[in-house]
């Protein structure tokens, strides 16, 4: 295996050259809507989507457009639509998900960011893989507006009468966390016999400091500053992947490999150095890569470790 370096390509295809049973655990950011299937989910379709919504109402601005949540008449076809994205997204999650069950070490978790809209759907789908739904972790993160249908607003437009009588109603709440699927290969009989094999199966949930125990919320973590030069749209706090590593990851122990089949701009490859685990990542855009390969590199250059690319 190639540690430490991102493969460009399908996750699919390059988790097929992983072997059995050899990954500690996985923590990914997988797309979040469903009209990809089908397409090249390569940069240019995310720039076109993008575009689509810079000068638009969009509800979904912070996810690629396509979703088919972001407008439209709510007629028969597009309920029937939504429906058919969202089983062929299942289908594409339980697709990856079997061969992530395949490389994970009995015991792993994966830890799979989703939205409130599909963190069902990716649960049953990675159910359906193998894997053994053990809990949701909720990211609770700052939020803006909400993007929905101000009803006020549009009955005032329209020449409604009285449309005051439908202040404060709208078609969204804010939407204030993000999902977390927390799913395990199943043990060996037990959680004491599956560590002393595989190594790993239990959280480290009991915090060093004067925390306490870990909860199932995560809270109070800020977005870092992006770098000019990454243009990906969904970066997570690199203080919330190296919590999650701790989490599943025992760093005092053997060595580890952690997995991110979606590496998009490289924030699990940097928890992990900062942590000393081994990664692979693989990521289907070229241009994302780069931007990965590049803030991995900066960030080993700033803390005195071996430059990799």
């Amino acid at each position: 295996m190639e540690l430490n370096r991102i493969l460009l390509g399908d996750c699919l295809d390059k988790m097929k050259t992983i072997p059995d049973n050899s990954i500690s655990g996985c923590i990914t950011d997988p797309p979040y809507n469903y009209e990809f299937i089908g397409k090249n989910w390569d940069n240019n379709e995310i720039k076109r989507r993008l575009q689509n919504v810079e000068s638009s109402n969009s509800m979904v601005r912070n996810i690629p457009y396509g979703s088919g949540l972001s407008g439209g008449v709510r007629n028969a076809r597009w309920y029937e639509k939504n429906r058919n994205n969202i089983k062929e997204y299942r289908e594409w999650i339980e697709s990856w998900g079997a061969e992530l069950y395949r490389i994970l070490k009995p015991g792993a978790f994966a830890l799979v960011f989703n939205s409130s809209r599909t963190s069902a759907h990716v649960q049953v789908g990675l159910e359906a893989s193998g894997f053994y739904a053990r809990d949701t972790i909720v990211w609770r993160r700052n939020s803006g507006i909400p993007k929905g249908l101000n009803v006020e607003k549009k009955l005032e437009k329209i020449g409604y009468e009285n449309p005051e009588i439908w202040q404060g109603w709208h078609s969204a709440l804010r939407s204030e966390w993000e999902a977390i699927t927390v799913v395990q290969k199943p043990l060996i009989n037990n959680y004491i016999n599956t560590l002393q094999i595989s190594g790993v199966g239990l959280f480290k949930a009991e915090n060093n400091d004067t925390s306490g125990f870990q909860s199932n919320i995560i809270e109070n973590i800020k977005r870092d500053k992006k770098d000019k030069f990454n243009t990906h749209v969904t970066v997570k706090p690199l203080e919330l992947i190296i919590k999650l590593i701790e989490l599943i990851i025992p760093l005092e122990n053997e060595k580890h490999i952690i997995i991110d089949p979606f590496m998009g701009s490289g924030t699990t490859a940097i928890a992990a150095n900062r942590l000393g685990v081994d990664w692979i990542g693989i990521e289907i855009s070229e241009e994302y890569r780069q931007i990965a390969e590049k803030r991995i590199s900066n960030d080993l250059l700033k803390n005195n470790q071996t430059k990799l690319f």
